[in-house]
């Protein structure tokens, strides 16, 4: 507990030193993974009044007990007439300048808070505020990023003896999420991705009662949030003999996989590690199927920054952690994606995930 505090203690000090370097009095929080880095809150209705003198973390009843065993570095406010009302209240010293988060509010609830405070004090719109702070990760996160990374191992390692042609994706898939929470996850960090046959070459297929397919590729790309942290994994394993074309991509995946983890430096920018991989992957006659980013930063969210990608600007630093992903997409016929999200050091990448990426065939 007392760790926890002084984490949440540590991110309130950084806000606060970029606030006053942009002479803002107060910032909005809406954003509710900002939320909880900043206060350590989960639950769904939560908004974060952030001043230099205090933070209030604003929710209803429903979460009045919650509120009171996880918020940290914040003090609790339990409202049934809403943030609105008590913003409006005039209890909360705002000073003169208030910043909202223009990247995680609607437009309806920022034209409302900008109504509210017109006159009294100046509205301005803040983005992409907090991702300096969340890309880089301390020793706290990074353990709890690793026992997300070992759950999702553990599943992994659990379904594959179920893979079969007697299965459909969807029986995969939810016994994936099932096995997320057995083995002491809160839930799944997104929709698991359960793609066999034909179906493999469409990156995000959902899954789908079809059964698995002898002689094809499966891919398996899920992951989990552990005391709020995610893991993200991808392998892709071939249920029986597969044509010579079929290996030869896997061997040009894992290669360029290989090769990302390799070459990722602090100091070099997501765009040039994205570039080395994707020219890789180029060279190899495949550069139009590689159509995704190679990855992307991984923490409170499954995706945030940085991003591994021809758009991906931020500098690479050290405890950074982010995913390496390449694929090859063959529509009508199979894909094939190898992902590993890696922490950065003065070493290089390390990935958390340690399952093999040789072709299994089972």
């Amino acid at each position: 507990m007392e760790q926890e505090k002084t984490l949440r203690e540590e991110s309130r000090r950084k806000v606060l030193e970029k606030m006053m370097s942009m002479s803002l009095d107060a910032l909005i929080v809406t954003d509710l993974a900002v939320v909880r880095w900043l206060c350590g809150f989960s639950g769904s209705n939560a908004r974060l009044l952030v001043t230099r003198q205090k933070n209030w973390l604003f929710t209803d009843f429903r979460y009045r007990e919650q509120a009171a065993n996880e918020v940290q570095a914040a003090e609790p406010v339990v409202s049934d007439a809403g943030f609105s009302a008590e913003l409006a209240s005039g209890r909360y010293h705002l000073g003169h300048t208030v910043a909202l988060q223009a990247d995680s509010v609607t437009w309806h609830e920022a034209a409302r808070y900008i109504s509210m405070l017109e006159g009294k004090q100046r509205v301005i719109p803040v983005d992409t505020f907090f991702d300096e702070f969340r890309m880089q990760k301390n020793g706290i996160e990074l353990e709890k990023m690793r026992k997300a990374a070992d759950i999702t191992e553990k599943v992994l390692e659990s379904v594959l003896p179920m893979i079969s042609p007697s299965v459909s994706e969807l029986d995969i898939a939810a016994e994936i999420s099932y096995l997320h929470k057995k083995f002491g996850a809160e839930k799944d960090a997104f929709d698991p991705i359960v793609a066999g046959g034909s179906r493999s070459s469409m990156p995000h297929a959902r899954p789908t009662n079809e059964k698995l397919v002898p002689g094809s590729f499966i891919i398996l790309d899920f992951g989990c949030v552990a005391e709020g942290y995610a893991s993200d994994q991808t392998r892709t394993v071939a249920l029986g003999s597969i044509s010579a074309e079929a290996r030869e991509v896997y061997r040009v995946v894992q290669e360029a996989q290989s090769l990302g983890v390799r070459s990722a430096r602090c100091g070099m920018t997501g765009s040039e590690l994205d570039d080395l991989v994707r020219e890789f992957i180029s060279g190899k006659g495949y550069g139009a199927e590689f159509g995704h980013g190679l990855g992307h930063g991984v923490g409170l969210e499954v995706h945030e920054a940085p991003r591994i990608s021809r758009t991906g600007t931020h500098l690479l630093q050290d405890n950074m952690v982010f995913t390496i992903e390449p694929g090859i997409y063959l529509p009508g016929k199979f894909g094939v994606r190898i992902e590993d999200t890696v922490v950065l050091g003065p070493e290089g990448a390390k990935p958390l995930q340690r399952f093999p990426k040789e072709l299994l065939v089972l």
